[in-house]
């Protein structure tokens, strides 16, 4: 596609309705192996890697995020799959909500978790300065790779995971040191994206499917209350707070996101029984 190869995965039967977990920016298919039995017993999973991430291949070239949702209805096309429950967490909102805006016909249900839709001052300050990393030198790489690490956990997993961390974070320096560039054209693809964004709300604004958004109440990246913006474009939302977690839902408090996940898609509408969370909005 493009001149690029998309690596993606089916896990299931096919006969059963699908489930897709889009990447983080930094994510690779793998990173959702361990997930996947919490969601197995009763939908069908599909991965894919955007470029420059895990077994896509890693052009230099600019990347547009509405053309990765056209690589998902391709895949979803390839397999015959007419109607999905798509999650997309941080940059894989921005992904998801793109996918909906032009395709919200292919969707039963519509997650969120870690991203935005509004102009953010932080945010912009965050994108830009992660560009100059990635642009320096492989040692002020290094040095941004401890400062995302403090930056996206919450203090209870910080905490409970410190071990775990240093390792973490060395891969994600390994896998990314000799390919910074497929950072950089990731999140260069955000500019035009916010660019557009006010000229897109009224899209926005028309998409019907049910959406959950669910935000770490710690999380520093993509506050709370940035979030809850969503919730006032998108009309058919429900916001829920995950309380003992920042950026990382999925990974920090992944009983209640899994849990949340599963009952929503199970649903297929936007009243089903909260599970574990520290409140609504």
């Amino acid at each position: 596609m493009d001149g690029c190869r998309i690596h993606w995965e089916r896990f299931g039967t096919g006969r059963r309705e699908t489930v897709c977990l889009l990447n983080g920016l930094a994510m690779h298919t793998r990173a959702w192996s361990s997930f996947l039995p919490r969601l197995m017993p009763e939908f069908d999973i599909v991965l894919f890697d955007y470029p420059g991430q895990g077994q896509s291949s890693a052009e230099d070239a600019p990347c547009a995020i509405p053309r990765l949702g056209d690589y998902l209805a391709m895949i979803l096309d390839h397999l015959g799959i007419d109607r999905l429950h798509l999650m997309g967490i941080s940059y894989g909102g921005f992904v998801a909500l793109e996918f909906a805006r032009r395709n919200q016909h292919r969707l039963h249900t519509l997650t969120i978790s870690g991203t935005l839709l509004s102009h953010e001052t932080l945010f912009q300050m965050y994108q830009d300065l992660s560009l100059r990393f990635y642009r320096g030198s492989l040692e002020l790489f290094e040095v941004y790779t401890h400062y995302l690490y403090e930056k996206i956990f919450g203090e209870s997993f910080a905490t409970e995971s410190y071990a775990a961390l240093e390792p973490m974070r060395q891969r994600f320096y390994d896998r990314y040191k000799d390919a910074r560039h497929s950072l950089i054209r990731l999140t260069e693809a955000q500019i035009p994206l916010f660019a557009d964004l006010d000229l897109r709300l009224p899209e926005y604004a028309a998409i019907r499917t049910p959406t959950l958004i669910m935000a770490g109440a710690e999380d520093r990246a993509i506050p709370v209350q940035v979030q809850q913006k969503i919730g006032r474009i998108l009309p058919h939302t429900r916001f829920e707070i995950v309380d003992r977690c920042g950026h990382c839902v999925h990974l920090e408090r992944s009983d209640v996101f899994f849990g949340q996940l599963a009952a929503f898609a199970r649903a297929h509408t936007l009243e089903f029984e909260i599970v574990g969370t520290e409140g609504e909005a």
